[in-house]
């Protein structure tokens, strides 16, 4: 989620393209104009699983929180 509503969420997925493998990245509504960004990204065991990508996204400027919706191995 990003921080409010005037948050630039193009900013924000450059970024996140930068610091993980996304294999996908979209918008959501939420509510009263504010969007949450979506992200499907790739990582391995070796290069910390999803811990790896939580903590490469809680670095990128303008975002709220980060949560975990779904997660497969391989």
């Amino acid at each position: 989620m990003p921080e409010d509503a005037e948050t630039d969420l193009e900013e924000i997925k450059e970024q996140v393209r930068e610091k993980v493998d996304v294999t996908d990245i979209g918008e959501e509504d939420v509510a009263f104009g504010l969007k949450a960004i979506k992200v499907s990204a790739i990582t391995t065991d070796e290069k910390g699983g999803t811990d790896f990508v939580e903590n490469q996204l809680e670095e990128v400027e303008g975002l709220q929180s980060i949560e975990l919706e779904h997660f497969d191995k391989l």
